[in-house]
């Protein structure tokens, strides 16, 4: 079959002369077991090279949706994307602790590159696993728990140990939510009330285009009715996109209007083409202890870095054990960039950006541009773990070779 030529975003052209569409898993493990080099393709939103391959190239969409509750969970198949698992959860009673910014990406891309939300108290979204099956080199189906050694390294495992096809997640009660945006909140807040700021609402979420001394827009997605106050900030009149100017009809509801989890936490709905549409992506987290040192870092080079912004977020994501999570044993605070799509442009505004990071031990987002390869304790622990399950190097390809 013609290969997808290039990722969502339209910045990467895959390598591979084909993509293969198994239909089951039994004709997967045969793929996999007379291939020397293969990566499997989730929804395609990643801007970085993650998922490329000189190899055979599988795309899991032709793979059963399933989502099976069971007495531990969720057990979702390798293809399900979120913004049909959500529903299906809240029509049974349940829900997942949290959501990313967009529900068209799939759970197990999602999991493989630490993809998360925001919330004080919660953990990125591969933190909800309980257990990942996997395809491994040599064709074999392997099923790791949680409390198995292996396991803490191989749920953000990038791709390298082999395809994901089930993954069982955590579950909680069904809960409503409510959205409310605040517009104007002066930047030197944050000096002395960035926890009282982050700690308004289950998930909140800061947008800024660096412009000048103020964040443009603050999200706050709560589980009661109250809207909180924002030191100064004025709630907005109307629904907002995060990028001023744009039209809010793709974003989830606002101004406090109840509605369940999975149509409040995203920033986006799944019927719209998310965020703008036209853009290049970059993201670094980095310790909590050092978020508004890092903003100031930022700020003071902003003019390097601001006319190539869309919009910025800032983020706060709990700490968790996965070995290459970013959140890997404390808080973080992540700050996305949502560039304009001009790839020599951005690259050096990443560049800029690292070097104001720098200082902070920031990491970047798998998903995401960057240029400075990740610091990771457990790296040498994870690498090890590779060369286990894949000695042949069957799913290693250019960007692992950059990053382990």
């Amino acid at each position: 079959m013609a290969a997808i030529v290039t990722n969502w975003a339209g910045n990467l052209a895959f390598h591979a002369s084909d993509v293969h569409r198994p239909a089951s898993i039994e004709e997967l493990r045969a793929l996999v077991a007379r291939s020397s080099s293969v990566r499997a393709l989730g929804s395609g939103h990643s801007f970085s090279d993650v998922a490329d391959t000189r190899g055979a190239l599988v795309s899991l969409d032709a793979l059963p949706r399933t989502v099976e509750i069971t007495d531990t969970g969720v057990r979702v198949g390798g293809a399900v994307r979120y913004a049909e698992l959500g529903p299906t959860l809240h029509e049974a009673g349940f829900a997942l602790h949290n959501l990313a910014s967009l529900p068209h990406i799939s759970v197990a891309g999602s999991v493989a590159t630490a993809t998360h939300g925001s919330g004080d108290g919660n953990g990125n979204l591969a933190t909800a696993v309980s257990a990942i099956e996997l395809v491994t080199a040599d064709g074999d189906l392997v099923t790791l728990r949680r409390g198995d050694p292996r396991f803490a390294g191989a749920v953000v495992g990038l791709g390298a140990l082999g395809i994901v096809v089930g993954l069982t997640l955590d579950l909680v009660p069904t809960f409503e939510m409510r959205q409310h945006v605040f517009e104007g909140l002066p930047f030197d807040v944050l000096d002395d009330h960035f926890d009282e700021v982050f700690a308004g609402g289950y998930s909140v979420s800061l947008f800024t285009r660096w412009a000048g001394p103020v964040i443009d827009q603050v999200w706050v997605k709560r589980r009661d009715a109250e809207r909180p106050e924002m030191f100064g900030a004025r709630p907005a009149d109307g629904p907002r996109h995060p990028i001023p100017g744009a039209s809010a009809e793709p974003c989830t509801e606002q101004l406090g209007v109840p509605g369940p989890w999975y149509a409040r936490l995203p920033h986006f709905r799944p019927e719209f083409t998310p965020s703008a549409g036209e853009e290049l992506q970059s993201e670094f987290l980095l310790p909590r202890r050092h978020a508004v040192a890092a903003l100031r870092a930022l700020a003071e080079a902003r003019d390097s870095f601001a006319p190539v912004v869309l919009i910025s977020e800032i983020r706060t994501v709990a700490a968790d054990g996965l070995w290459l999570s970013p959140a890997y044993g404390q808080d973080v605070v992540g700050f996305h960039f949502t560039w304009v799509k001009d790839a020599a442009l951005v690259r050096a505004a990443v560049k800029t950006v690292e070097a104001a990071l720098e200082p902070y031990a920031a990491r970047p987002h798998w998903g995401k541009l960057f240029t400075v390869p990740a610091r990771y304790e457990r790296m040498h622990d994870f690498a090890s773990l590779v060369r286990d399950f894949d000695p042949e190097g069957v799913f290693a390809n250019d960007f692992l070779r950059r990053v382990m």
